[in-house]
């Protein structure tokens, strides 16, 4: 079993992380630097953190995108599933007919309804205020946008949710962290698998553990250290769904963590799969 921390700043920079690996060499810098005014760095900083900005704007549209994706395909479905059903009861002229296709449409009816309601949940906080949060509703919600495909996928999603104490989080950032998680999950595990869920109270230290584990293909240990890494992914680009493949997906989770003052853990075996361990402090 592999295991890593992952304590690597939020959006971090390639050149960022080659400075922070090379940290005794670039504390030192040559002596013919020393005479550089001091606006030279206070404009270096200004411009990383433009570039972070932007950065986060690019990962904020890379999420919209996701989502649109999925909420597009779902909403798809429920109108063909509405559009059939409402012809069969125009054909069928028996009441059994009929209350059977009255039925169909009231469920994708109230389906619709449900997924849109969550969607505008993701919607809120947009200013990333914090506030005492319940872990497990954001998560039930995030799985109701995610149902469908993880049914055309073949996936059984398994969920253990302990009772435990509320959060100081932004509820629509931890539904951003669940969507980039399973979505990752099930493109690690392709056809046929399962995904574990599961939010418990480590007394021990306090916190929330908030666990997403998978059957998938699991990651290499010479790339555990990157896979926070903006713009670092292995996958060709984004897969019939519309998602993945940005390389932004896991580094805006690094960064809503980071936000939340969480840690995460990774452990990961090759052919057997991947789980995210996420420790959120309890509110106080």
């Amino acid at each position: 079993m592999l295991e890593m921390r992952a304590n690597l700043p939020p959006y971090s920079t390639g050149s960022q992380l080659a400075a922070s690996t090379n940290a005794v060499a670039d504390s030192n810098p040559p002596a013919l630097h020393a005479h550089e005014p001091d606006r030279d760095a206070n404009t270096n900083e200004v411009t990383v953190a433009r570039l972070q900005a932007r950065l986060v704007q690019v990962e904020r549209l890379a999420a919209v995108g996701e989502l649109t994706s999925t909420t597009t395909h779902e909403f798809n479905n429920l109108l063909m599933t509405i559009l059939n059903y409402a012809k069969m009861g125009l054909r069928n002229k028996d009441d059994a007919s009929r209350e059977k296709a009255f039925t169909r449409i009231l469920d994708a009816a109230n389906r619709g309804a449900k997924i849109t309601s969550t969607v505008l949940g993701l919607a809120r906080n947009r200013s990333g205020d914090m506030e005492p949060t319940p872990l497990v509703p954001l998560i039930q919600d995030t799985l109701v946008l995610l149902e469908r495909e993880m049914q055309k996928y073949r996936i059984a999603v398994e969920t253990q949710f302990d009772e435990v104490p509320n959060v100081m989080a932004a509820g629509n950032q931890i539904q951003r962290l669940m969507l980039n998680l399973l979505t990752n999950a099930r493109q690690a595990i392709g056809e046929t698998g399962t995904i574990r869920i599961k939010v418990a109270l480590e007394a021990s230290s306090n916190m929330v553990v908030l666990t997403v584990r998978d059957t998938g293909a699991g990651i290499d240990e010479a790339l555990l250290p990157k896979i926070f890494e903006p713009f670092f992914t292995t996958k060709s680009g984004p897969d019939e769904s519309g998602k993945g493949g940005t390389g932004l997906g896991l580094s805006a989770c690094k960064e809503i963590i980071d936000q939340h003052h969480g840690r995460i853990r990774v452990e990961s075996t090759v052919g057997k799969g991947t789980a995210f361990i996420i420790r959120f402090p309890v509110l106080q």
